[in-house]
């Protein structure tokens, strides 16, 4: 397998495809739709021997745009086989009941989140200028536990929800390593966004913190990212990253105790601070995430659009040591 490193001029963090190059040509994710990028990933394919037209079968980790953006055009050069999650394949092949759906979604928390209408219109022309021309494939979906054969590698998808409804790793073997390529499910350097990143998936956070101890309980030993540089120990990663959301919770109890009853959107102004660009989608994302999460627990209670902590919540918090709160999932 090989890493060819992308830039990523439309979103946040380079990207990584992954080739597989057996008795069949195999691209994991192709990045985003940009000039720069196709260049990118042409020569790195040409400096291989090969091209878009000897792609046999492309497998995405999930819907957005930075993983899939080259998929339709590389399908139209080689005819090959796009696989994806069966929750994202609508998305990926651009079918308008999916993103009508997905709209109405977002616009429902817009108002449910109390986002501001000037911060609203900003993510409107923002999904507008992202209408871009490009080629969608069709798709082959698959579920959970899916395995592709790459010469004498084996490729499981993992479905791993959260950050987006569809979103699978691929594990496999190699020279008697086991590994994963963990997509945006597991990243090196940030966290992935839940909550705003992809408004249908129901208990974000809970969903994310299953698929992060299940990469803890793999105990893989190398994980090839969707972004940035491969990790040497994912299960160290992912412990990490749930401890992070517990520290997150804890800031969110604590905004409530300082503030008082409280929509998402001003929960998201404590944590975050103001917010510019797809973040004004993602921060109050975040927060959703979190109080509907505490809410489920009974940590919190929801009238309205506010949430409140529930009784003796604040005595808790004041006497906990360590500024994290643990959760359930």
């Amino acid at each position: 397998m090989d890493r060819i490193p992308l830039s990523n001029s439309a979103f946040e963090g380079d990207n990584n495809a992954y080739l597989f190059d057996a008795d069949e040509v195999v691209l994991v994710d192709t990045g985003d739709w940009m000039a720069t990028t196709r260049e990118q990933l042409e020569a790195a394919l040409d400096d291989r021997g090969l091209s878009f037209a000897d792609v046999d079968r492309i497998l995405l980790t999930h819907w957005h745009h930075d993983h899939t953006g080259l998929a339709g055009e590389i399908q139209a050069e080689s005819g090959a086989e796009v696989h994806a999650h069966a929750a994202d394949a609508p998305l990926i092949e651009g079918d308008e009941d999916a993103w009508s759906a997905m709209r109405d979604r977002q616009e429902q928390y817009f108002e449910e989140w109390g986002i501001p209408e000037a911060g609203r219109e900003v993510l409107r022309q923002k999904a507008a200028s992202g209408d871009v021309d490009v080629a969608t494939p069709e798709v082959t979906p698959f579920e959970d536990g899916a395995t592709f054969p790459v010469g004498d590698t084996e490729l499981t998808a993992i479905h791993a929800s959260g950050h987006a409804a569809g979103l699978t790793v691929f594990a496999f073997e190699a020279d008697g390593s086991r590994e994963v390529l963990s997509g945006d499910a597991l990243l090196p350097v940030y966290t992935p966004n839940v909550g705003g990143a992809d408004v249908r998936v129901e208990g974000p956070l809970e969903r994310y913190l299953r698929a992060l101890q299940g990469i803890v309980d793999a105990d893989y030993d190398r994980a090839w990212p969707g972004h940035r540089d491969p990790i040497d120990d994912p299960a160290d990663r992912a412990g990490h990253i749930i401890h992070h959301h517990e520290e997150r919770a804890f800031r969110v109890l604590d905004a409530l105790d300082r503030l008082g009853p409280c929509d998402a959107w001003t929960v998201s102004a404590d944590l975050f601070g103001d917010l510019e660009g797809i973040h004004i989608l993602h921060g109050p994302g975040e927060s959703y995430a979190h109080l509907e999460h505490l809410e489920r627990a009974g940590t919190v209670v929801r009238e309205g659009d506010e949430y409140r902590l529930a009784d003796s919540v604040a005595e808790r918090l004041a006497d906990l040591e360590d500024e994290w709160w643990p959760l359930e999932y």
